[in-house]
């Protein structure tokens, strides 16, 4: 079952905690899962299901710093001591090379939400060439000014307490203040969906919701303004099939704006087929959102047709 992991060794010194549902109806693709900041992949069970009964095959790996996954220098709440990002990113090739040894010759779709979107696209621009489609759900590549202000004050904070511990100020800039944004909220974590039992479970889980050390914010910032570069999104294929989604109401990516400002800035730099879907009453867990079986539903059309088109070059 999906809850069970298997513990994958990864050339980073990581033990990535992997869990894997093969699919249950003939196979046609492989689905790779990259989960959000503060959670972990056992979240994904109910997306990993659906999606195997679409014939996918469906692999979600802890990353660094999260869940069940460990790594002498990544504790809980961080990627590494150094090289964070590079390593995070080395993680999901293992993953990738695992996946296509055991399932070879299938397509290779990368999916990844809120820091999962970040470590994606990012993961797709250093290995362009070893996926088929991507998706990157309720991300904000665009920090902007608020977000220069956010990396002078984790330097400050480096300076004065090191990388290694948790960002006080950061986690009120964002998690508390998403939050306090939503309107007759009963919990802090209101701003994740309207569902309130997933909102409760959230809040019950003992893996999620944890604070995050300077240096994962500051790897974070990094993907950030990286991943949406004009020299880094140049490195995709044009033709490479990106599927972005964004939450009406949600509060991380201002109210979706930041997911158009991505389609936009894509666009603009020649990557030619970009599927965007707002969905306008949604918050920010979209796969644990109200109407959520609609975006699964859309999304595993968009996969097929990804399929279609590995089955048929040139199309």
């Amino acid at each position: 079952m999906f809850e069970e992991f298997r513990p994958v060794a990864s050339p980073t010194g990581a033990r990535l905690a992997l869990r894997h549902l093969p699919a249950s109806v003939p196979e046609k693709g492989i689905l790779l899962i990259s989960h959000g900041l503060g959670e972990h992949a056992g979240r994904y069970g109910r997306f990993a299901i659906f999606m195997a009964g679409r014939g996918f095959h469906v692999y979600a790996h802890d990353h660094r710093g999260h869940g069940l996954t460990k790594a002498p220098d990544a504790p809980l709440g961080r990627f590494a001591a150094r090289n964070g990002v590079a390593k995070v990113l080395d993680d999901v090739g293992t993953i990738r090379a695992l996946a296509i040894t055991e399932h070879p010759g299938l397509p290779v779709i990368l999916f990844g939400h809120s820091m999962g979107g970040l470590i994606a696209l990012n993961a797709a621009e250093a290995m362009p060439a070893l996926f088929d489609g991507l998706a990157v759900w309720n991300s904000n590549f665009n920090p902007g000014i608020a977000g220069r202000g956010g990396q002078a004050i984790l330097a400050i904070e480096k300076m004065l307490k090191g990388s290694d511990v948790p960002s006080g100020l950061l986690s009120q800039l964002t998690f508390a203040a998403w939050g306090k944004s939503i309107p007759d909220r009963k919990t802090d974590f209101d701003w994740l969906s309207h569902d309130e039992a997933g909102v409760a479970k959230y809040i019950a889980d003992p893996l999620c919701g944890f604070e995050s050390s300077v240096s994962l914010w500051i790897d974070l910032f990094h993907m950030a303004y990286r991943g949406a570069s004009r020299v880094q999104l140049a490195k995709l294929s044009p033709s490479l099939p990106i599927h972005l989604v964004g939450g009406g109401e949600d509060p991380a990516t201002n109210r979706a704006r930041e997911t158009r400002w991505l389609a936009s800035r894509m666009s603009a730099s020649g990557l030619l087929d970009v599927t965007t879907t707002i969905y306008p009453g949604m918050r920010h867990e979209t796969l644990n959102e109200v109407g959520r079986d609609a975006a699964m539903t859309d999304f595993a059309s968009w996969c097929d047709r990804v399929v279609a088109q590995h089955q048929t070059p040139g199309a």
